[in-house]
């Protein structure tokens, strides 16, 4: 039972880093964030993204901020596993 609860929340996170890192890529092309995929995105991605730009300020032209979210998200990810381990185990 352990192994298929990993397996998803594996699953799960992974598939939002993914969003994460497109939505990223797609700030490269502003026709693309306006199309509706585009903000479809962004209603996923930027809640999240939000929180760590009110923290971390750009640095001239680069925006950090996206790699740490992305870094807290996969600690995130270990921590409900372990703590999944844990109970289940």
């Amino acid at each position: 039972m352990y192994y298929e609860i990993q397996s998803i929340v594996l699953s799960v996170f992974n598939a939002y880093s993914i969003l994460l890192i497109l939505y990223i890529l797609m700030s490269w092309v502003p026709a693309a964030q306006e199309s509706k995929f585009g903000e479809l995105l962004a209603k996923v991605a930027e809640p999240y993204l939000g929180l760590f730009r009110k923290i971390i300020p750009p640095l001239g032209m680069i925006d950090f901020s996206p790699i740490i979210a992305i870094f807290a998200l996969n600690l995130i990810a270990t921590g409900i596993l372990k703590v999944l381990s844990w109970i289940l185990l």
